[in-house]
C-alpha cells in the first residue's frame, strides 16, 4: 500500500529541550521539517513543571512551513497525564505529537480522547522503541487517528541489551518500515548520534530511505541538510521516472522496456507516485 497519510510532512526531524526556551527560534530556522519540544527524555524530573509550562511559548511562534510538535510523556506515568491537562489548556495547540512508549492502538485512542476536538486534531505519532511495540506494531497501527511512526533505538537497544548499530536494529526497522507499509504510514528513522560523522550519518540515511522509511531524526542541526538531501529524490531518479511514465503512456500501461530494463505496474506506480512528491502530476492510466 502507498504511504497516504499528510505527505505535507518532510523528511528531516529535530527536538529541543522544553527547559530550553533559548533554543526555540533557532529550532524553526534550522532547516527542520518538523521541530519538536521535548517534554520527556532531555528533562530532568524535577524540571518537568518547567517545561510543561515554557513549552506554550514554542508554540506561539509562527512555524512557517515548518511543523511543530511535542513529544510528550508516556500517558502510564503522572507526567504524561499533567502533559495532557497542559496540552488541553495551551493557547496555541501543537500540530503534531509523539507518544513515547507506545505498545498498544489503545495508547492512540485515549491520545486522541482527551485531546480532539472538532476543530482540533492533531498528527499523532507512535514513538516504537520497545521490543513490546516491535511484536505488537500491526496492531499498533489499526489505530485510525495515528499518521506514523517513528523508531527509537536507543531505549530498544537498552532493552535488547546491544548498541544502536545497523545490525542490531535490523530486525526492528524492518519490521516497522513493512508494517508501515502496509498500513499506509509513515516511519521516520531513529536519529544517528555521532555527532561529528557525517559519512556515517549519510551512509545510515541512505540504508533507511532504501528499505521504506520516510525521514529521520536529527541530534544536531548539522545534520538536517544531510538528511533533507539524501531523502530527497535525485535528479537521476527524476529523470528515471520522467522515462518511465512516459513510456507507460506510449505503451498504454503496457509492459514495456526503459533503457534496457524491463518495466511493467508497479514501476509506472512508483514513477508516478516520486514525480507527484515534487509536484509533477503526470496524466493517470483510463
Amino acid at each position: 500500500m502507498a504511504t497516504t497519510a499528510h505527505p505535507h510532512i518532510g523528511p528531516a526531524w529535530t527536538m529541543t529541550p522544553g527547559t530550553r526556551p533559548d533554543r526555540y527560534a533557532s529550532a524553526l530556522t534550522s532547516g527542520a521539517n518538523v521541530a519538536l519540544v521535548d517534554l520527556e527524555d532531555s528533562v530532568a524530573a524535577d524540571a518537568k513543571d518547567t517545561a510543561r509550562r515554557g513549552a506554550r511559548a514554542f508554540f506561539a511562534q509562527d512555524g512557517g512551513l515548518c511543523i511543530l510538535g511535542i513529544r510528550i510523556n508516556a500517558l502510564a506515568t503522572r507526567d504524561g497525564i499533567k502533559d495532557l491537562a497542559a496540552l488541553a489548556a495551551y493557547p496555541r495547540k501543537p500540530d503534531l505529537i509523539l507518544l513515547p512508549k507506545t505498545e498498544s492502538a489503545r495508547d492512540i485512542h485515549l491520545l486522541s480522547a482527551v485531546l480532539d476536538t472538532p476543530a482540533y486534531t492533531p498528527d499523532l505519532f507512535a514513538l516504537i522503541e520497545t521490543p513490546r511495540a516491535i511484536d505488537h506494531l500491526p496492531e499498533i497501527l489499526t489505530a485510525p487517528r495515528l499518521s506514523g511512526v517513528v523508531f527509537g533505538s536507543a531505549d530498544y537497544s537498552l532493552e535488547l541489551g546491544t548498541g544502536t548499530g545497523w545490525e542490531a536494529m535490523r530486525h526492528a526497522r524492518h519490521t516497522i518500515a513493512n508494517c508501515c507499509a502496509a498500513a499506509g504510514l509513515m516511519a521516520i528513522d531513529t536519529p544517528f548520534f555521532d555527532l561529528h560523522d557525517l559519512d556515517g550519518l549519510i551512509a545510515e540515511a541512505r540504508r533507511a530511505k532504501e528499505i521504506g522509511f520516510h525521514g529521520k531524526g536529527a541530534i544536531h542541526p548539522r545534520h538536517l541538510p544531510h538528511i533533507t538531501e539524501v531523502f530527497r529524490p535525485t535528479d537521476e531518479e527524476i529523470a528515471e521516472a520522467r522515462a518511465v511514465v512516459a513510456a507507460a503512456e506510449q505503451s498504454g500501461d503496457h509492459i514495456t522496456s526503459v533503457d534496457g530494463r524491463m518495466r511493467g505496474t508497479p514501476f509506472f506506480a512508483r514513477a508516478r507516485r516520486l514525480l507527484a512528491s515534487i509536484g509533477e502530476r503526470p496524466e493517470q492510466p483510463k
